[in-house]
């Protein structure tokens, strides 16, 4: 099949950005997949990298699935719809400037937004609430504790008291109930698994209304009410809850209960940020908007599912209603950005609502209808794995399966339409394709580069060229790097490069003065390509100032790929020499000694996992870990390997570990030993490796197999393919005196190298030609 991606050869003309990963936008996201919009760049802003499905969140707390059962891989299925995916979590809206202010990155521009950021227990409404009461929303938090539960009760040494456990659900609407019938189910099963007495739990369900499930039909609420009863539940219905403390709650009676956890399923409200904005807002803080599900206050700002208020069709909290709007919702985008008639959008007044009971049973409700049993679990089962399947089965993506260009339908103006007309002609190149003065003036006008005395001419003064004094006693370091973006988030791709490049100067010993910058923009409308430099360039020069590095000019260029390099300078103690007693050691890569420890400050396998994120063979989770890893830097690394006596040090880079390694023995005129059960990994690094995916510059890596030592005996190893897998921003690969390993182990994890590791040793050179041996 041909894959759906934005094509090829159109600029982003305009922006449509969904804040939220909720049900209603993953529907968004598969409409724009299966029929892209030429020149509309959709973003997806999300805290959560895999959004939860919640109608299966019960059964993920029985134990029927597992976690990436009940999740939908948000980056994954915006990598699929050719969507920008920005992990991070939207705090505000600049109505007048059109952008979208989030917790910590720079506010992100729109054209058209929607919101589909669900609803939030209101903790707070009710004293101590927010301090002992875990809401069941956000989900993720609710799940870590969710966790930690299970683990107390399959280790009860580890702080839990002895007797029984106590847990009070506080909703009694079909999701409370439905909630703590799964977790009685679960831990049920648990205890009796560890040949425990389940009646060490109690169970205790409150609900201010006089009954449970006050939206369903007799019948239905009958039928768990008998279950209730038959497992033991303590029901007390007609019971405002007023006060939290540690270990218990209060009515509003006056009596108080014991609860050990407390999970609240009740009072729903909005984000509080949304207070903040121009939106109108509805008395629980939900966005009030039209048929056309457009805010009521702001027409270029759509809202859906339990975030949405529909005035004129009002509607309980239910997951079928954010299902049901995510066509209507895609289509009113798409006709907003292409300047058509949106169309309104009536929600059924009736709906089926398929509730189970912990165990593999659930009830049908709908309207009159009662219908219980196994079967109608069976039932809710196919359709929820049917609904996972359509975002999570994509089909891997091919190389050069990218949709011809047609034409954009984006309504533009006269200049803007002049501008898209240049950006998709043919450049004279006569200006050297540079980016317009303006733009680039503009973009970098907020940055504020870190100060630093050397620095005579640079950003703060710009001229052809910028002056920066040698201090005396210092020598200085040279480097450069550059390459192509491998994500489509440019501050933090800014952020990695900067990583990469300043990697050199702190394996050698050195502290970072300067930097200056080269990069490749693609073309564009004017304030696309000037949002695209500007983030790209505010997470580099992030990086930057952390290092103590001041960003003194650059040049920026138009070409077809986002692309950005840096050449650095860096100061190091003069007569640096590594046996010199003047001054700090340089160190060089020819400094490894026999019997001296190998370290590796980072977990390797950016490569691999990369080039299966391209492909959609990677999970969301481990492309984050992996940006995670590539944005720390390697700055206190370099000094703890330094005070641990290091004498030679690498920064681990397109050559991968071997290339790395093999630059190292061959001036030491040593030999070194991996062990390849110690290297540290990324996530999912060795199943994409296990699959056959590898990076494009795997194969030219791969030729250093000849420096093995009986190479042959290791090719089947699991990991002997990450020898070769290039490395992006990777960490500092260093010998340290043997004796002195562990304790600097010790201090790279209390510096945050959590999974530093002591890799293998430097041996005597030997009578084989291969410097390298393997163990493991």
């Amino acid at each position: 099949m041909q894959q759906p991606q934005q094509p090829l050869g159109l600029p982003a003309l305009r922006d449509i950005v969904l804040v939220g990963g909720g049900h209603t936008h993953v529907g968004v996201l598969k409409r724009f997949a299966m029929k892209p919009e030429p020149g509309v760049r959709l973003t997806v802003i999300c805290r959560d990298t895999h959004t939860p499905y919640s109608g299966m969140l019960p059964g993920y707390v029985a134990g029927h699935y597992t976690y990436d059962d009940v999740h939908i891989d948000l980056r994954r299925l915006a990598e699929y719809a050719g969507a920008r995916f920005f992990r991070d979590e939207a705090i505000g809206i600049d109505h007048d400037a059109q952008t979208v202010l989030c917790r910590s990155r720079p506010p992100v521009p729109y054209d058209w937004m929607s919101i589909n950021i669900g609803s939030t227990p209101s903790v707070n409404s009710v004293s101590g609430a927010g301090e002992h009461a875990v809401p069941v929303k956000p989900i993720h938090q609710f799940n870590d504790r969710w966790q930690r539960l299970l683990e107390r009760l399959s280790h009860p040494h580890t702080g839990h008291h002895p007797g029984q456990t106590r847990v009070a659900v506080v909703g009694g609407g079909a999701g409370g109930v439905e909630l703590l019938l799964a977790m009685q189910y679960r831990l049920s099963n648990e205890l009796s698994a560890q040949a425990r007495d389940p009646s060490e739990l109690r169970f205790s369900l409150f609900t201010r209304g006089a009954q449970i499930l006050p939206t369903h039909n007799p019948r239905v609420r009958a039928h768990f009410q008998a279950t209730l009863k038959q497992r033991g539940v303590e029901v007390h219905t007609a019971t405002d809850v007023v006060g939290v403390e540690a270990g218990r709650l209060q009515a509003a009676d006056g009596s108080w209960h014991a609860a050990d956890e407390i999970v609240w399923v009740t009072n729903a409200g909005g984000a509080a940020w949304l207070r903040d904005t121009r939106l109108a807002l509805d008395d629980d803080g939900f966005i009030q908007v039209g048929d056309t599900l457009q805010s009521l206050s702001d027409p270029r700002v759509f809202a859906a599912g339990d975030i949405a208020s529909q005035v004129n069709h009002p509607r309980e909290k239910a997951g079928v209603f954010a299902v049901r709007q995510g066509p209507p919702l895609a289509d009113n985008l798409r006709a907003a950005v292409t300047g058509r008639p949106l169309s309104p959008y009536r929600p059924q007044a009736k709906w089926l609502a398929l509730i189970s009971t912990g165990d593999r049973h659930a009830v049908a409700s709908r309207g009159g209808l009662f219908l219980a049993g196994d079967w109608v679990w069976r039932w809710k089962d196919g359709i929820d794995r049917r609904f996972m399947a359509k975002f999570n089965d994509l089909p891997p993506m091919e190389e050069g399966a990218m949709r011809a260009p047609r034409a954009s339908r984006v309504v533009l103006d006269e200049e803007e339409n002049a501008q898209a007309i240049s950006a998709i002609a043919m450049r004279c190149g006569g200006c050297g394709a540079k980016v317009g003065a303006s733009v680039l003036s503009r973009a970098l006008s907020t940055l504020q580069p870190v100060e630093r005395d050397e620095v005579l001419v640079g950003l703060h003064a710009p001229d052809d060229a910028a002056v920066v004094r040698v201090p005396p006693g210092k020598d200085v370091v040279h480097t450069v790097d550059f390459f192509r973006a491998f994500i489509d988030d440019p501050y933090v791709f800014g952020k990695v490069a900067a990583n990469h490049a300043l990697g050199d100067i702190f394996a050698m010993g050195a502290e970072a003065q300067t930097a200056t910058a080269v990069a490749t923009v693609p073309q564009g409308l004017e304030a696309k390509v000037e949002d695209t430099v500007y983030q790209m360039m505010r997470g580099a020069v992030e990086v930057l100032n952390e290092a103590g590095c001041t960003l003194v000019g650059g040049h920026t260029g138009e070409g077809s790929e986002l692309a950005l390099g840096f050449a650095v300078n860096g100061l190091i103690d003069a007569g640096g020499a590594s046996d010199s007693p003047t001054g700090k050691a340089i160190l060089t890569k020819g400094g490894l000694r026999p019997g001296q420890a190998l370290i590796l400050t980072k977990p390797m396998g950016t490569g691999t996992l990369f080039a299966a994120h391209a492909r959609l063979g990677a999970r969301g989770r481990w492309i984050d870990a992996a940006l995670e890893s590539m944005c720390q830097s390697n700055r206190q690394g370099a000094s703890c390997l330094r005070e641990h006596g290091a004498t030679a040090c690498t920064d681990l880079t397109g050559f991968g570990l071997l290339g790395h390694l093999v630059e190292m023995t061959r001036p030491s005129g040593v030999d070194a030993e991996l062990d390849l059960t110690a290297l540290p990994l990324l996530e999912g690094a060795e199943e994409t490796v296990a699959a056959g995916i590898l990076s494009s510059l795997q194969p030219a890596n791969v030729r250093l197999r000849r420096a093995i030592h009986d190479q042959a005996a290791w090719v089947d190893h699991p990991r002997y393919p990450l020898l070769f897998d290039p490395q992006t921003a990777g960490g500092l690969l260093a010998s340290v005196p043997a004796e002195r390993a562990e304790s600097c182990l010790a201090a790279l994890h209390a510096q945050g190298y959590a999974r530093a590791a002591i890799i293998g040793r430097v041996l005597e050179p030997g009578d084989a030609l291969e410097p390298i041996h393997l163990k493991g």
